[in-house]
Parts: C-alpha cells; structure tokens; sequence
C-alpha cells in the first residue's frame, strides 16, 4: 500500500493516547513467562510484542519471528534455558541476515545449546534447551544493547544468578539502564558498575502488576510534527519525566529544534517555540539514542537546515541499513547526504521537491520519519502499512493532526 500525504493544514491542535512502550513491553513478556506472578497494562500493541507474545506461548518446535529483532534476541536467551525443549527459532529473509553471533557465543560459553541451521553467525537457530550453572560471561560492549538484555532478562531465573563483563565503551546505556530498572522494580538484586553487570538468583513471591509507559520512539513523530509545523499544541500520553526510555532524551533534543515540553501527571505537551533561532548546522550525538535518528534527519530536512549525528554504527543491522536508506531518500528530496559507518552529515536544503515516493525498505521507522514532511512538501509512503510493527495506530495519528492519505 502507497500513501500519498498532504497537509490539510499547519495549525496543529489535539491530543493522542500512544500505545505501550515496545521496549518496556518486551522486557516484561520475557518476565512474566520466567515470573508468571507478573501483570502486565498498557501493553504495547506492535507487532513485535505480538510476535513475542505469540512465540513465548508457543507450544510449536517452529517459531517465526519475522522482522521482530527484539524478539529474535530475547527469545534465544529464553528458550536456551527452557530445559527438555527443542525450539527452531526463525525469521524473515532480512532477520537471517541480521547478526546474531555474539549473543549466541555468550550463550555457549554459559553451557547453552545452539546451533546454526543455515549460516554460520546468523538465524535460523536451533536451540536445545538446558539448565545453566556457570554464572559468568564475557561481551563486546558497543554491540546491540539487545544481546546484553538478553543475558540480563534471563539472569535471575538461573540458580547463580549472573556476571556480565561488558568489554570496551559501552553503546545504548539507557537501554541496559531501563532492563536494570525493571529488574529492580520486579525485586531483583542487580547492579551495574564499572563495565560489571552483576544479577543475583531470584524468586517472585507475589503477584505484581506493572503498568508500561508510553513509547518514546513513538512520541518522536509528534515532536517533528511540531517542529514542522506553523503553530503547534500537541498532548501525548502516559509519559513520566522520570522515564527508563532513553529516548526521552527527546525532550532535550528538540529544544534547538523549536519544541518545548511542558510535564503533567501522565502526559507531555509539545509546543512550537518560535522565539527559538534554529542552527545552521544541528550535532547531535546519538549513541544512546539511535532509534531516533531518522527522525531528527527528516526535521532538520524539513526545516531546511543541516545535521550532523554521529553513534549511528548499530543502525547497519537493523530493519535494513538506515544510514544508506536515509542517504538514499533524502537525496530523492535535492538533499546533500553523506554518510559513513557510524554518522550522517545532510546539507542544508531550502528547496525540497515534490511528489517524491520514499521507499521504506520494510522498516517501520524509514515510514514514520518521513511522513511528518508532507507538512513542507507533498510525498508518498511506499508500503505504509508497514508501520504496524510498532506503532499500529500511526496513520490514524497523523490523519487526527491534519496529515490526509490517499492510497494510490
């Protein structure tokens, strides 16, 4: 399905509920299916929670993750240790090209069965599962912050808990921070110092209920929308100022941008700043925070300034490779992009062009990031419907702020 977006107009006003956040959501699956005592609200309602979901119910020897990364890394730390169970844990073409080596030889290094049933380094996995005694383990820490929750989600469910040594600069931070701090609220005895991730044994007692925030990666969309628009109120909800997201760091972000947040109970209101004079050239260093670089690229594209970001190197393996995917797009535009391994650098540019189709690449944030430009220019969204991975109800949010849709 192609969209092709307008803005009806600029003026933008309203609120919008946004569903749990995928992070926290996922984290929580892992959880309740090691601590069935857990209660989950405000779950997340993407599709990577619902393939979670779906695989940790499974009682298939098969199990399909699709695109859902999150999923793949989680799900091979949790059924490595479900013992007696022989679990095929696989995914789309794009997953099987997706690297899971290192999580894989920290798992085997730990007593785990796994084996490769294609490539070497790489799903499809076979997995026996085992009990797991040894306690300590070894880990680059500027990989994906994913492999390291793995390890950690599944810790306190072994009978001597778990060491994990993170070697070198750790990357992603705020996502080991926001697993630390779910363990702590479930009760879990865990600390992370000095590159040292340290997770004692643990036992839930009684039932417990938590509630999931609101996701940050989505409240990202509205913040461009704001800093696009000519005048802009918008509310969003359940979010807290004292967040585990790290991509709250929004907040902050945005500001040079021209939106402001203001904290209430459950919910943040944005606001376009005009009193804010924009840079000719924005830096931002996004190694704690790179799911939000598309998004801050295409506002920067819209407001006809330049960016540089840098920390970029974890988005090569993602949904596809977003650096080369935003280089390639924004080009469409009449943008100046270059790109490296780990940075972007866009030129400013005044005069976008119209009617340009953006390839999304089967990446949920490639069709997100891109839409709140129809606020400067007319374009279409190839394969819309692939913003459902994370955040269903996009297209409906968009429409509610004045963004129109047309399949063609």
């Amino acid at each position: 399905m192609t969209l092709e977006l307008v803005a009806k107009h600029k003026n933008l006003k309203g609120d919008w509920q946004v569903t749990g956040s995928k992070s926290e959501a996922n984290r929580l699956l892992i959880l309740q299916a090691l601590f069935p005592q857990i209660e989950i609200e405000n779950l997340s309602n993407s599709d990577d929670t619902e393939v979670l979901q779906k695989a940790l119910n499974s009682s298939e020897e098969e199990i399909d993750i699709n695109h859902a990364g999150t999923a793949m890394r989680f799900s091979t730390a949790y059924f490595s240790i479900q013992e007696g169970r022989k679990t095929i844990l696989t995914g789309s073409k794009r997953m099987q090209e997706r690297p899971i080596k290192l999580l894989v030889d920290a798992l085997r290094s730990l007593g785990a069965d796994i084996e490769y049933q294609k490539e070497e380094g790489y799903p499809p996995l076979l997995i026996n599962g085992k009990k797991i005694t040894r306690s300590n383990v070894s880990l680059a820490a500027n990989v994906s912050s994913q492999y390291i929750s793995a390890l950690m989600l599944m810790a306190p469910s072994l009978e001597n808990g778990l060491e994990i040594k993170l070697e070198g600069k750790v990357t992603s931070t705020p996502y080991i921070l926001m697993t630390l701090s779910l363990l702590k609220n479930l009760g879990v005895t865990a600390s992370f110092e000095n590159n040292n991730i340290k997770i004692e044994p643990f036992q839930l007692q009684q039932p417990k209920k938590i509630v999931v925030e609101s996701d940050w990666s989505s409240a990202s969309y509205f913040y461009s929308l704001v800093a696009l628009s000519d005048s802009a109120e918008i509310t969003i909800s359940n979010y807290k100022k004292e967040s585990l997201q790290g991509d709250s760091s929004l907040v902050e972000l945005y500001k040079s941008l021209g939106v402001n947040t203001t904290f209430s109970e459950n919910s943040i209101q944005l606001k376009k700043d005009h009193s804010v004079k924009l840079p000719q050239v924005y830096k931002a260093d996004l190694v704690s925070s790179p799911d939000l670089a598309q998004t801050i690229a295409v506002t920067c594209l819209g407001l006809g300034i330049g960016c540089e970001l840098t920390g970029l190197h974890t988005l090569k393996i993602k949904e596809t490779d977003r650096l080369v995917a935003l280089h390639d797009e924004m080009s469409k535009f009449g943008a100046r992009v270059d790109i490296t391994n780990d940075s972007l650098k866009l030129y400013p540019c005044v005069n976008l062009m119209e009617n340009v189709s953006v390839a999304t690449y089967n990446d949920h944030r490639m069709a997100m990031a891109f839409a709140p430009l129809a606020l400067k220019t007319t374009l279409k969204i190839e394969d819309a419907g692939v913003v459902s991975k994370s955040f269903p109800d996009f297209w409906q949010a968009m429409k509610h702020f004045h963004i129109q849709q047309k399949e063609v």
